[in-house]
């Protein structure tokens, strides 16, 4: 099977839900036009990133009834998209969050795990972290979700890879910090080092859609990108510049590559789950 990936590589106006949301729908516009199956947006593309004491206002419940959310679920029907909200749910609590929206219906909402708050970021003052770590399934197969940080941390592909994803969707806010020997933004690089090396250990298409823009003197450099199961880039997006970026991908590189390499055939879970209760028994005593 051929899909292909959309990335809205966009710069979202921080705490105006409304204009992003016509952003998302024009964007959704020139997908369609360019025969895009799956759309997949930023991190918090419907609010902006620096949110803080604007996040009860900027808020959206992930129901039909709610104008922004019905309005992405109507559009849905023309193709998949992946987009960024603050989710409040029943109990008034926040989140930062995912949804995969297909036909329209919402197939799957991940609430970010992580939440980083040191140096720059200060997520944990203002959200909650979310609790499970879930793959999905869509009509073009199993996928996952993760956030900016989620994916910083090896359990969360982990997760998805062994509660069957064989696509990785993973998208962020990351801002612009230092440069290496290269030129190069040393964060980008090494983003993009953790994308491959995930693509290849878990032989899965890694699909990344990062912001642009400026936000209260933080830069955010785009290059969002594709890399294939076997670890190389099939889409290396451009830096700093809002744009739609489409490249279609052959969801038959995953059986060709796991022939190849039999990483997931030979993963030991029930070895992962004794040694881990034994290293919290140890930790916790």
């Amino acid at each position: 099977m051929r899909l292909n990936i959309g990335l809205a590589q966009m710069y979202p106006e921080l705490g105006d839900v409304r204009a992003n949301l016509d952003k998302h729908l024009a964007n959704i516009d020139l997908a369609a036009e360019k025969g895009v199956d799956l759309l997949v947006f930023p991190e918090l593309s419907l609010t902006g990133y620096q949110v803080q004491d604007l996040v009860p206002e900027v808020a959206i419940r992930a129901t039909p009834d709610d104008p922004v959310f019905g309005a992405l679920l109507e559009q849905s029907r023309r193709l998949d998209i992946m987009f960024g909200f603050i989710h409040e749910d029943r109990r008034q609590r926040f989140y930062i969050a995912a949804a995969y929206l297909s036909g329209g219906e919402c197939l799957h909402i991940h609430h970010k795990v992580y939440l980083p708050t040191y140096a720059m970021f200060d997520e944990g003052r203002y959200f909650d972290a979310g609790e499970h770590v879930r793959a999905f399934d869509t009509r073009f197969g199993r996928f996952g979700m993760a956030i900016c940080e989620d994916f910083w941390h090896v359990s969360t592909p982990y997760l998805l890879w062994m509660d069957g994803a064989d696509v990785l969707l993973f998208h962020s806010a990351s801002p612009s910090r230092g440069l290496d020997a290269s030129d190069r933004l040393s964060g980008s690089r090494w983003v993009e080092l953790v994308n491959q090396s995930y693509g290849s250990f878990f032989t899965t298409y890694v699909v990344h859609c990062n912001r642009v823009g400026y936000e209260d003197g933080k830069n955010f450099w785009g290059g969002s990108s594709i890399v294939e199961p076997d670890g190389d880039f099939l889409l290396h997006g451009t830096y700093f510049e809002e744009t739609l970026l489409v490249r279609q991908i052959d969801l038959n590189q995953i059986h060709r590559a796991r022939s190849r390499l039999p990483l997931l055939r030979d993963e030991n879970p029930a070895l992962l789950l004794r040694e881990m209760e034994r290293i919290l028994k140890r930790d916790g005593a």
